[in-house]
């Protein structure tokens, strides 16, 4: 297992576990968790991921299996954590082959139902995603620097294992703690880049001002303040509607931040706060119910968390979107959206590509 960080331009490599702690029965996650809790006592690093069914340990409510081929909780502990380059050679990598694993009217008859229970009160958002299947033949490190490349985001990660390769091409960070200070990012709202420097201004500012989006993103900056005030004090909304500029898109963010006790158990702070509020619907237990009745299939490590933890206790996580699952040859890539009472099906799916619109590698892509 070898695993590459690049959160906020710093590189973090971390290589030649001394254990893995991996499963995909939820029943084993407090377990796994006690272990991580030994491992930083002990002066080790640890880094790897939580996949977005491993959100249904931290719930009794949620119950039932998981019907998963992929882990839950996969870190690994080491040793040392590394300040270098992102390894591997710069070689060129092939094409990736993508498709929606969904048709429109598939699409549009989900959505009404989601808009169907906003009618009924049962909730007031739902992130609702769809996959990306992927072919692709080629070194999985090449690809990723190679969309790093022609999509600079803040919270990259390439996890390498035997069986598998996670490539994250995350804008979205799901939270940061140092010492007693937390801190997360929250992002909903999208919209296209413009053709020149006028209509894409203009893009930016729409997405600023735009109710819908707006509407989207202050309700899952509540849900991450609820969250929080669940394990910490002082729960602060310093920044509302922030908009960040990528290759392809416009995204808004808002930013949450808390106190919590600096030694707080790892598991009292995943199951306060995974998964990331942005990415299940508002409220989110009944969000969490609804995506597991209309969503195909689960959707592994879309929309859970990628990062590591120091012996200090310091922890960065991001939320794993934009993030290709290689597994061989084939892979998939989740892509979504807040679905609000306004959301229309062709919106939300012209959305979906324009989010999966980097894997192509053209102009803007």
């Amino acid at each position: 297992m070898e695993i590459y960080i690049g959160f906020d331009r710093q590189h973090r490599l971390f290589r030649n576990p001394v254990e893995e702690l991996r499963t995909q029965n939820p029943d084993e996650l407090p377990r796994l968790f006690a272990r991580i809790e030994s491992a930083l006592g002990a002066g080790y690093f640890v880094a790897g991921f939580l996949s977005y069914e491993a959100g249904q340990a931290f719930e009794p409510v949620l119950g039932g299996t998981v019907e998963a081929d992929f882990p839950l909780l996969h870190f690994g502990v080491f040793k040392s954590m590394e300040a270098g380059p992102l390894p591997g050679i710069g070689e060129t990598p092939a094409p990736v082959e993508r498709k929606l694993a969904i048709d429109y009217e598939a699409y549009r008859r989900n959505i009404d139902q989601i808009r169907n229970y906003i009618r009924q009160g049962e909730v007031y958002q739902i992130t609702y995603c769809v996959k990306n299947l992927l072919r692709y033949h080629g070194d999985a490190t090449a690809l990723f620097r190679r969309l790093l490349r022609l999509q600079p985001v803040p919270y990259p990660a390439l996890v390498l294992a035997e069986d598998y390769k996670l490539l994250s091409l995350s804008p979205e960070l799901f939270f940061r703690k140092t010492g007693a200070d937390i801190v997360t990012k929250p992002m909903k709202g999208t919209w296209r880049r413009g053709n020149n420097f006028v209509s894409d201004w203009m893009n930016r500012r729409k997405l600023h001002f735009d109710p819908k989006n707006r509407a989207e993103n202050v309700m899952i900056a509540d849900l991450m303040r609820n969250d929080l005030g669940r394990i910490g004090t002082k729960v602060r909304v310093p920044r509302l509607f922030e908009v960040a500029s990528y290759t392809t898109l416009h995204q808004m963010t808002s930013t949450v931040t808390a106190q919590v006790p600096s030694q707080i158990p790892v598991f009292d702070l995943f199951r306060a706060l995974f998964p990331s509020g942005s990415v299940t619907g508002a409220p989110k237990i009944r969000a969490m119910q609804i995506i597991r009745e209309l969503e195909a299939g689960p959707r592994c490590i879309h929309t859970g968390a990628i990062g590591y933890l120091t012996p200090a206790r310091e922890m960065f996580f991001n939320v794993a979107i934009r993030s290709l699952l290689l597994r061989g040859t084939a892979g998939e890539m989740g892509v979504g959206g807040g679905i609000v009472w306004d959301s229309t099906p062709a919106g939300e799916y012209e959305e979906c590509q324009i989010k999966s619109a980097f894997l192509d590698g053209g102009p803007g892509g």
